[in-house]
């Protein structure tokens, strides 16, 4: 029963234990009773055998001849315990139940009780032991009492150790059931979710286990709150010189006639940039990890489409994009800037990745959003690994954090990030879809 649920193996051992337990009360019963039935069983024969003497004495003494032997009638067909034989002192038989056969009766040296030939015997001697009285009982008919009793005793327990059976399982599931809300309230705790177990409720055993799971959540959260500090911090901080360093060397370009130094300005641009796209990837990492991304009043998903795509617009990739939206307003609980980042991402990471083809922004009035991009198609093993961090689709440029933001943003809000490529249907392109109004029970970004 190794690796057995906690349950099963005490309700199996107690369930063995009970079973046991009844069984060895029943078998000390029964052997309790046995004994006291064959003393009742003894007394029984005693008496019956002395009141027998009695009347035997009279039938001998008032004969008028001697030496004659005597049987009693049945008077109606019965079923015989007693048979018993009276003798003198020289073993001549005087008188004799109607089934009883002399030769089985032996006459004993002493009185009282003795066993032999499967029978109990009682023997008893009167008027100066010239009247021998013995008297025998099948010790059949007590073996057949005593299965009796057995069989009495026995048919509860074939209905009681069942029952207990039962009784154990579910007084165990109802004594768990703390255990089992115990387990659910931590499978709800995760890298998004740290809160405090409740301790309302909980029995006094497993108070200290919610206690120090409290502890090691709390010193948890503040570790991660620590590095969500960090990397938004740092990345803040990294704005300024950034925006300052990338000023100069604009300038530096313009002010320079030398084409070598012209092109090194260029270089040094580009890695500013893309320090300067990394920064705020991490600042949106950290939102996207820390910040409450539910709202309790619902905004038009719609409209915050409207404003993402548009900043779109006015760059060079205006003229790919396709921003298809309901006509009726789509409601949703997720936070807009939230709303904001997931579109953004996908959208640029459609951009970048799709061969200069069509980006199609596509959402349904259920909340369902959906960006799909032209290009070839990407191989299974490397799909598996695009909402890693720091993982890039085809190894080229970008801070590979954008699949990775969304990813976590659709945890947090009960949502799925689902990944397609090739778009179904077709032999190339790539398609990725998400939920913004998703189930409430499954969200993470939670208050407790």
């Amino acid at each position: 029963m190794k690796g057995a649920s906690i349950r099963i193996r005490s309700a199996v051992a107690l369930s063995l234990i009970v079973t046991a337990l009844w069984l060895a009360t029943a078998a000390l019963t029964a052997k309790i009773l046995s004994d006291e039935m064959d003393e009742v069983f003894d007394s029984a024969l005693q008496e019956t055998g002395q009141r027998i003497l009695q009347l035997a004495v009279v039938d001998v003494l008032n004969r008028e001849e001697a030496g004659i032997t005597r049987r009693v009638t049945g008077l109606a067909a019965h079923e015989e315990h007693f048979t018993y034989v009276v003798r003198d002192q020289t073993g001549a038989v005087l008188l004799a139940s109607h089934r009883a056969e002399p030769a089985d009766f032996p006459l004993f040296d002493a009185a009282g009780f003795h066993d032999a030939q499967d029978l109990r015997f009682y023997q008893e001697a009167a008027v100066s032991n010239t009247v021998i009285l013995t008297i025998a009982e099948p010790l059949s008919h007590r073996r057949e009492v005593a299965f009796e009793m057995v069989v009495a005793l026995a048919l509860p327990l074939l209905v009681m150790v069942p029952l207990s059976v039962v009784a154990i399982f579910y007084g165990l599931g109802f004594g768990l059931r703390p255990l089992d809300r115990l387990r659910d309230q931590l499978a709800l705790r995760g890298a998004t979710r740290l809160t405090p177990l409740p301790r309302e409720g909980l029995p006094a055993e497993l108070r200290p286990v919610a206690d120090t799971v409290n502890d090691l959540l709390a010193r948890l959260e503040k570790s991660f709150a620590a590095e969500r500090s960090f990397a938004a911090n740092a990345a803040h901080e990294l704005r300024t010189p950034l925006a300052g360093a990338l000023a100069q060397v604009q300038r530096l370009r313009q002010q320079s006639a030398d084409a070598e130094t012209r092109r090194r300005a260029d270089e040094v641009e580009a890695t500013l940039k893309r320090l300067t796209r990394l920064s705020e990837k991490l600042m949106q990492l950290a939102r996207a990890e820390g910040a409450r991304l539910l709202v309790d009043r619902p905004t038009d998903i719609g409209a915050v489409l409207s404003l993402v795509a548009r900043d779109f617009r006015y760059g060079k990739d205006a003229e790919r994009l396709d921003l298809s939206l309901p006509d009726a307003a789509v409601m949703s609980t997720v936070d807009p800037d939230a709303v904001a980042i997931v579109a953004r991402n996908l959208i640029e990471n459609a951009l970048r990745h799709g061969g200069g083809s069509g980006v199609a922004i596509r959402l349904d009035a259920s909340g369902l959003l959906a960006v799909e991009n032209g290009g070839a198609a990407i191989p299974p093993d490397q799909m598996a690994r695009l909402t890693d961090r720091f993982v890039r689709g085809d190894g080229g440029e970008g801070s590979g954090l954008g699949l990775a933001i969304v990813q976590t943003i659709a945890g947090r809000i009960g949502s799925k990030l689902s990944l397609h490529s090739p778009i179904p249907g077709r032999t190339d392109g790539f398609r990725a879809t998400i939920d913004l109004i998703p189930d409430p029970s499954a969200r993470t970004d939670r208050t407790s």
